[in-house]
């Protein structure tokens, strides 16, 4: 009897410290001390500098419901619709409440499933017949579990979206490889594209301005490419999407895929890049890229 009290005190005080640091007050210096712990150095917010220190910012403080909305991996959806047409969609194959509700007799041999309200919360099945729906129903229960937005640095923007699971076709390049095109828009126009290229299997990285000239800057969260990737054939279509697209945002990440056949299918808006905690080389791009970001 004892033992069980305690456990219900001990779950309490969890839960009471787990409200305590959530609440909006608290965030800052929460966000600063994870800042340290992820980078080693400090996190300026009054006021913001570097591209970071903005992002950062933005997290705390400039989070808007078009931003929530755009966030969500399926209402996001409608607005791409009706700013470039269904054709740029990733065809869907369903959205659901629960895993439990997923009927996979209907399904194509090749799929995905991910979470609308998160980063990374995804499985990509290339063989239906070796799909195990026992591990996936597990994952997804964890994934449907939490609010994402306290997970990795207080991304408000994740924390209002209803959560559901979402059913994709499944899409890649030759090669069994997918193109991501990622523009960094900033204030309404893309300024850089960083490709992504060799996911689940040496994924490398490139950065390109808007004439597919190599950038001397670049994050360290992958190795560079070992030569310059060719130009995409249609890479001035790619820009003109993510110039129409991140209008009326002080800073955007628009991804974009490139695919063999030459079209082009929208990835998601990414207010939140790495959730502000990216190392960019060499010194002093995180304060060039911060000055291109404007703050109230």
């Amino acid at each position: 009897m004892a033992k069980k009290g305690f456990k219900k005190l001990l779950i309490k005080k969890l839960s009471y410290y787990r409200e305590v640091f959530t609440l909006p007050f608290w965030r800052p210096m929460a966000l600063k001390r994870w800042f340290r712990k992820c980078n080693g150095r400090e996190l300026h917010l009054d006021p913001p500098v570097t591209f970071c220190d903005k992002i950062n910012w933005i997290k705390l403080y400039g989070v808007t419901d078009e931003m929530t909305r755009l966030s969500d991996k399926y209402l996001v959806r409608d607005w791409i619709k009706e700013k470039i047409g269904d054709e740029y969609l990733i065809p869907l194959i369903g959205v659901y409440d629960s895993f439990n509700e997923i009927d996979f007799s209907g399904f194509p041999e090749r799929f995905v499933l991910k979470t609308n309200h998160a980063c990374n919360n995804t499985i990509v099945v290339k063989d239906k017949s070796q799909f195990d729906k026992k591990d996936a129903a597990e994952k997804f229960k964890e994934w449907l579990s939490y609010d994402f937005a306290f997970r990795f640095g207080y991304q408000m923007q994740y924390s209002p979206i209803k959560r559901k699971i979402i059913a994709e076709e499944f899409i890649e390049n030759s090669g069994d490889d997918l193109f991501d095109y990622k523009f960094y828009c900033f204030d309404g126009k893309p300024l850089f594209c960083k490709l992504i290229g060799g996911r689940g299997k040496d994924t490398r990285l490139g950065m390109f301005d808007m004439e597919w000239k190599p950038l001397p800057y670049h994050e360290t969260v992958h190795p560079l490419f070992d030569e310059t990737p060719e130009k995409p054939e249609r890479y001035d279509k790619l820009v003109e999407i993510a110039t129409t697209l991140c209008q009326g945002f002080p800073f955007v990440r628009v991804d974009l895929y490139h695919l063999d056949d030459g079209s082009i299918k929208f990835g998601e808006m990414t207010f939140t890049p790495g959730s502000g905690q990216s190392t960019w080389l060499p010194e002093g791009t995180d304060e060039m890229l911060g000055a291109m970001i404007p703050i109230p």
